[in-house]
């Protein structure tokens, strides 16, 4: 499970946590390792990981929203958006941040109420201004020391499904979300 910088989660951070209502999450080094495959033909090839793809259909089942922040564009990203079933993408961000504002403003959810991952220097401006900040076991230092909430896993190998699954446990959601399953 992630940890909060080395922590057990004290009152207020499991208060932050849920409190939680949507996610952000970067691209490269989050939703992916990082890697980027060029086709012969110039196409960009993406590798995801399906447990996070998992995860992020429970917290959209759990009635939560989710967003997609990145500074590069591809069709790839539109691909797994559609997907999954997400409303916001936002690609080619040069400014992270004001995209993050823009994100609060359309969907109504208050900044305080956002996690957002990341894994590099790129991500801290959008980091800095939510309730939960969040990064991949395998993001920078930078990246690492602006989060209070750090995964295990590294990016693009179930770092977001172990952030996704931490906060609907701590929000008493897991278990509804994953009776489905069950029965």
């Amino acid at each position: 499970m992630p940890h909060w910088l080395g922590k057990n989660p004290t009152e207020e951070q499991l208060k932050t946590l849920r409190s939680i209502e949507a996610l952000v999450l970067d691209v490269d080094g989050v939703l992916t390792n990082g890697g980027i495959i060029y086709g012969t033909s110039g196409m960009e090839i993406k590798r995801f990981d399906c447990k996070d793809g998992l995860g992020l259909r429970l917290w959209l089942k759990a009635g939560r929203e989710i967003a997609i922040i990145t500074g590069r564009e591809s069709v790839a990203v539109s691909e797994r958006a559609r997907d999954l079933g997400l409303r916001y993408v936002y690609q080619g961000c040069g400014d992270k941040k004001e995209v993050m504002k823009r994100f609060s403003s359309e969907s109504g959810i208050p900044l305080s109420r956002i996690c957002c991952i990341g894994d590099d220097i790129i991500d801290i401006p959008m980091m800095s201004i939510v309730g939960l900040p969040a990064a991949v076991g395998d993001a920078s230092r930078e990246a690492q020391e602006a989060a209070q909430l750090i995964a295990l896993k590294d990016g693009g190998f179930g770092a977001v499904r172990e952030v996704v699954e931490y906060i609907l446990k701590g929000q008493g959601l897991w278990e509804k979300v994953i009776a489905q399953y069950y029965e």
